[in-house]
């Protein structure tokens, strides 16, 4: 299947899925146990039916939002995600450029590929830090100032993930970082050898926020270790308000999931909160985002941005979520397979086509610009 010929996330999932390796592809693909979860956030979107108004003069649209500070030509972000030079050699590079080009937000994570330093200097568009908390506090420091001197625009903490869940695919094909792969796992690497060549061909991989910690040489750390080992699970909200104090700019909490935590998050300070379940990659049997976002929205939506990701895989999606009260949402897969598939071209075509369905849902449903989506615009079943 040519670039050309991929319309949808669905379209995208099936060139990544015949271009990686099985034990990356299942490391991107899979969930926590049952994946229960990870089904439940798409599913949750079509419980929900959309009501457009008509005759409203919608020749014109305007999808821009504004986002813990940040201007965003559209209400879309690409989350920050672990790896991604694994799925393809350009990773977060591909990922920055395509974000800057739609005029939207991107986040680099912890575990990302490609140093805050160099992406900050390419792209003017607002970058987002993923951080995790540390057992070493003084590690949390350095790597707040790092953040802070790179011109990093926001600080989003991530706090659903003080333990890694129980990710099943990954235990049968043995991935981990550095590889110790089963035998079957060994042989979906040598049946797709073009991802091998890429990867020995190219500059050596690493992660560079953490590479005086974690030894990717097969030495004493893997990422497995990193979140059992080096991450704080005693971490509590007097360590997180003492960090928005630190950072003292934009700060968001990810992994939000109760109308108490949300409330708190307010309380000590942050700027925005995402409603957000890991894609499912944590706790399964957790509830969806979308179907807690009107609840969580009602409680602080006037004193915090509340964002969510989860499931989201069309513009009505977006929609859905943008009228029940989101200020934006954020995406992972539905950006990771196109950059498996094609890299930057990937990306950029999966943006491209998302920005295309939300405009033209947008004049379906009656709506010029992002204010004038409502809950009026909504049914459940």
């Amino acid at each position: 299947m040519r670039l050309s010929d991929c319309h949808n996330f669905h379209d995208f999932r099936k060139v990544a899925q015949r271009r990686l390796p099985g034990p990356i592809f299942n490391y991107i693909d899979g969930a926590a146990d049952d994946e229960t979860t990870l089904r439940q956030n798409t599913a949750s979107f079509e419980r929900c039916d959309l009501v457009p108004n008509v005759l409203r003069g919608v020749e014109a649209i305007d999808m821009s939002v504004t986002v813990m500070g940040q201007k965003l030509a559209m209400p879309v972000y690409c989350s920050p995600t672990a790896l991604q030079r694994l799925f393809h050699h350009t990773g977060e590079r591909a990922v920055g450029a395509a974000a800057a080009k739609y005029g939207t937000m991107f986040g680099v994570s912890s575990l990302g590929t490609v140093s805050l330093e160099e992406l900050r200097k390419a792209h003017d568009t607002p970058q987002v830090y993923q951080f995790y908390f540390h057992r070493d506090r003084g590690l949390n420091r350095v790597m707040m100032q790092r953040a802070k001197e790179a011109g990093v625009n926001v600080m989003m903490l991530t706090v659903d993930s003080i333990t890694g869940g129980n990710r099943e695919r990954d235990l049968r094909t043995g991935f981990s970082i550095p590889f110790r792969l089963t035998l079957g796992g060994m042989y979906q690497f040598a049946i797709r050898p073009m991802w091998g060549i890429n990867y020995v061909t190219h500059e050596s991989f690493k992660l560079p926020q953490l590479d005086e910690h974690v030894d990717m040489s097969g030495g004493a750390m893997s990422i497995g270790r990193y979140f059992t080992e080096m991450l704080e699970p005693s971490m509590n909200w007097d360590d997180v308000a003492d960090m928005v104090r630190q950072w003292n700019g934009q700060f968001c909490l990810k992994g939000i999931m109760s109308v108490a935590d949300a409330k708190r998050a307010v309380e000590i300070g942050c700027t925005g909160i995402v409603l957000s379940n890991h894609g499912g990659r944590q706790l399964d049997g957790s509830r969806a985002a979308f179907d807690q976002l009107a609840e969580i929205v009602d409680a602080v939506g006037d004193r915090i941005d509340v964002i969510m990701d989860g499931g989201i895989q069309r513009g009505t999606h977006v929609l859905k979520a943008l009228s029940l009260g989101a200020k934006a949402v954020g995406v992972g897969r539905f950006y990771l397979y196109p950059l498996a598939a094609a890299g930057q071209p990937g990306v950029e075509r999966a943006l491209g086509l998302m920005r295309t369905e939300i405009e033209r849902g947008m004049k379906l449903m009656g709506c010029r610009s992002i204010d004038q989506l409502s809950r009026e615009n909504l049914r459940f079943r």
